[in-house]
């Protein structure tokens, strides 16, 4: 069931300027075939956020690269509530939301040189700043009409307003004053930015999550779309080589282990999590909905991409007999081990528990790093392959057992 709301406001006695009408979500609805070609862009983030690790190949890199990668990660999930408060199948919002798409392409297209300035054309940091702040003003503006019906919502969207601004500020302070303290102030607007909304929600309790099954199916698609650049950067190593046993191999290990990553989230902790948020009600719903998924889910994502960035490496570098070196190493291991981090923070917010397999493999996976970097970059996967797949075997019969309880 949906309602339809239709409003117009008054500037005098005989004007009147027309409110877009829009559908607000009653009840269950899936993700929209335009959602999905909205993700698209933030998949060619994803892409560039990896470039540039790979391309800077040090630790502040990763920094740099994580820091992008929460920015634009935080616009996402702002359209994630937009789009399961209302359908973006409707002509307004799919037309405000093509544009927010522009303009996250436009900061996207600009990630190589988000710290560093290229020779030539407009200062890169500076056009990123600016494409990220007119995705933050898009979504808010559309959140607006959407919320012009609902008195709590729209006192919840002044706050977030009230914290939105000093965090673009920062934003557009760090890009031009460049360097050291570009990275500390971009640093700062994103836990700021992170903390403030989470008081604001706290404060406001404003938010709505009307549809459990789309919010669930949302975030379950923007994970599937990550695992594809685990997919892409198999390909994008050896893209120019000539094919030859080692490739067949690591590309074998490469795409299990990104199956592995799949198993891990959609085997049991997908549909629990949705399960859990049916049982709130709506204020408790929108505040586990925020923590569970557009929080921690970050985690995850950023686990999928530097393992998808080890995995890159490795492949460069598939056919030579030397040590994998630290880069890749770190980048496969923490990865992996970040990855399950964010998958048992999830699984505890959510209510199952602490997963404690899911903290062997954090742990497995980075003190296997010295090992990872010591050997060649085949036998680097494999090992990576062995630890996930132990931990998915033993997790897996332990689940297997205490289902078999609880049905007798």
């Amino acid at each position: 069931m949906r309602r339809r709301i239709a409003r117009e406001t008054t500037t005098g006695p005989s004007r009147r300027i027309p409110i877009p009408s829009i559908v607000v979500r009653e009840g269950t609805n899936r993700v929209t075939t335009f959602e999905l070609f909205f993700d698209l862009v933030y998949v060619f983030a994803f892409t560039q956020v990896s470039r540039l690790m790979a391309e800077t190949h040090s630790a502040l890199g990763i920094l740099q690269a994580l820091i992008v990668l929460s920015l634009l990660w935080w616009t996402w999930a702002g359209f994630s509530w937009i789009s399961n408060q209302a359908s973006a199948d409707q002509p307004f919002l799919r037309s405000g939301m093509t544009l927010a798409m522009i303009a996250v392409f436009v900061a996207a297209l600009t990630i190589p040189e988000a710290y560093e300035d290229l020779e030539g054309g407009w200062y890169g940091p500076l056009v990123f700043a600016g494409a990220y702040a007119a995705v933050r003003i898009i979504h808010i503006s559309l959140y607006a009409v959407v919320a012009s019906g609902d008195a709590a919502l729209r006192r919840q969207l002044l706050l977030f307003l009230i914290a939105l601004i000093p965090a673009v500020s920062l934003i557009f302070l760090g890009a031009a004053a460049g360097g050291q303290a570009q990275l500390w102030l971009w640093l700062v607007a994103m836990i700021y930015d992170l903390a403030a909304t989470r008081v604001g929600s706290v404060l406001g309790r404003g938010w709505r999550l009307p549809s459990v099954e789309h919010w669930a199916e949302r975030y379950g698609l923007i994970v599937i779309l990550a695992l594809g650049e685990s997919i892409v950067a198999i390909g994008v190593g050896v893209a120019q080589e000539p094919i030859d046993l080692a490739i067949i191999l690591g590309a074998a290990a490469s795409v299990t282990i990104s199956v592995l990553l799949w198993w891990s989230y959609f085997a049991r902790l997908a549909a629990y999590g949705e399960h859990a948020l049916e049982r709130f009600d709506e204020r408790e719903r929108a505040t586990l909905a925020a923590d569970a998924y557009s929080y921690v889910h970050f985690v995850i994502i950023a686990g999928i991409i530097l393992t998808a960035l080890g995995i890159e490496d490795a492949m460069k570098h598939i056919d030579e007999s030397e040590a994998f070196g630290i880069f890749g190493a770190a980048a496969l291991g923490a990865g992996v081990a970040t990855f399950a981090v964010g998958t048992a923070l999830f699984a505890l917010r959510v209510g199952m528990g602490w997963p404690f397999m899911r903290t062997v493999e954090a742990i497995l996976l980075l003190l296997a790093i010295p090992v990872l970097a010591a050997v060649p970059p085949l036998s680097a996967l494999f090992l990576a392959l062995a630890l996930m797949g132990a931990v998915a075997i033993i997790e897996s019969r332990a689940h297997s057992r205490v289902d078999a309880d609880a049905a007798q």
